[in-house]
C-alpha cells in the first residue's frame, strides 16, 4: 500500500486502476449520469470479510441482464477487483459497490443504447449505516408517504437495482417535513412497497410478513426470511395492505447497511412500548451472528 496516500475515505476501481475515492471520475456524457441508465449492487464487508458475496454478485449479474448491459468483466474479474480495491483501501468494515453503466455514446449524439460503451467500475467507503446507529438504537420513526407512490414495476423494475430515486427522494422530504427519520412507499393499490435502501417487514401475532412486489429482492431480506426459518418464526412474502401494516405489533427494516433495524413509530403511532419488539430483537441478533459465520463469509484477500 502506498503510504503517501490517505486511503481512509475509500477507494475506487476505474478502468483497471485503483485510485483514492476522491479521484474517481466518469464522463459527463455517460448515460449512467444523463439517463440513470445504470445498475449497481452493494455488498457489506464486516470485520475483514465479505457477507454473502456470491449472492450479491449473482443479483448484480441478473440486474445487468435485465437492463441488457454487457461489460467485459466476468464474475471472477469483478470479484478480484473488489478484493484488490478494498485491500488497497485498508478498510475492514466497508460499503462496497459494484456498478455497470451504459457508458458514453460511441457515436456522438446517438440515441441508440446499443451504441454506448458499457463499462464496469467499483468503489468502497467506510461502512455505511442506512439508518444511523443512534436512530436504530432508539428505533426508527417511519413515515408512510402520502403524496408519492413507488414507481410501478411495469415502468422501472425494482428487481434490477437502480438509481431511479425520484419517488424515494420525494418520500424522504415528506417524512422530514413530518419530523420522521425516513419513509416507506406504497404501490398504487395501497400495498407496502419499500423505502430508500431498505425492505420492510411487519410482525403480527408472531408472524412476519414482507411485501412481494414493487420492491427489491434484497439479500438482507432473503437473509431475514432464512433466519425466520431457522428460529421457527413463520414468515410470508405476499401483498401487505397499508391497513394491515398500520396495525402490526412490530415493524422492522432490512438493509445491507445495518441489517434488521427496529421501527418504533409509524406515522406517529407508537409500537409496543416504543422499543424494539421481541421478534425483531431475535432476528437482529441472529443476523449479527451470521455476519461472522464462515457459512456466509468470504475473508478479504490481502493481495488479490
Amino acid at each position: 500500500m502506498d503510504k503517501r496516500i490517505d486511503w481512509n475515505a475509500g477507494a475506487a476501481w476505474i478502468a483497471g486502476q485503483i485510485v483514492p475515492i476522491a479521484e474517481a471520475k466518469i464522463s459527463v456524457l455517460d448515460w449512467g449520469l444523463t439517463h440513470s441508465d445504470i445498475t449497481y449492487d452493494v455488498v457489506p464487508l464486516w470485520k475483514g470479510g465479505f457477507f454473502r458475496l456470491p449472492d450479491y454478485l449473482g443479483r448484480f449479474e441478473a440486474s445487468m441482464a435485465a437492463l441488457r448491459l454487457s461489460i467485459p468483466q466476468g464474475r471472477a474479474e469483478i470479484q478480484a477487483a473488489l478484493h484488490a480495491m478494498v485491500a488497497q483501501s485498508g478498510l475492514h468494515d466497508a460499503y462496497v459497490a459494484m456498478v455497470a453503466s451504459r457508458g458514453a455514446p460511441l457515436i456522438p449524439g446517438t440515441r441508440d443504447p446499443r451504441s454506448c460503451g458499457n463499462h464496469f467500475y467499483a468503489w468502497c467507503v467506510p461502512y455505511v449505516y442506512v439508518i444511523p446507529q443512534d436512530v436504530a438504537a432508539r428505533g426508527v420513526h417511519l413515515w408512510v408517504a402520502k403524496d408519492v407512490h413507488r414507481i410501478p414495476e411495469t415502468s422501472v423494475s425494482a428487481r434490477a437495482k437502480n438509481y431511479h430515486w425520484g419517488d424515494f427522494t420525494q418520500g424522504l422530504f415528506e417524512a422530514y417535513d413530518q419530523g420522521c427519520d425516513t419513509a416507506v412507499l406504497t404501490d398504487h393499490a395501497g400495498n407496502l412497497a419499500e423505502g430508500p435502501g431498505f425492505n420492510v417487514f411487519a410482525v403480527s401475532g408472531g408472524r412476519v410478513v414482507t411485501p412481494r412486489d414493487h420492491c427489491l429482492q434484497g439479500i438482507t431480506r432473503r437473509t431475514v426470511l432464512e433466519i425466520c426459518g431457522e428460529i421457527g418464526v413463520e414468515a410470508e412474502v405476499r401483498d401487505l395492505p397499508l391497513a394491515e401494516f398500520l396495525e402490526a405489533d412490530e415493524v422492522f427494516l432490512s438493509t445491507s447497511g445495518g441489517g434488521a433495524t427496529p421501527v418504533t413509530r409509524v406515522d406517529g403511532r407508537i409500537l409496543g412500548n416504543d422499543r424494539a419488539g421481541p421478534v425483531t430483537e431475535r432476528i437482529s441478533a441472529v443476523y449479527r451472528d451470521w455476519l461472522l459465520s464462515p457459512r456466509f463469509r468470504q475473508p478479504l484477500i490481502a493481495h488479490a
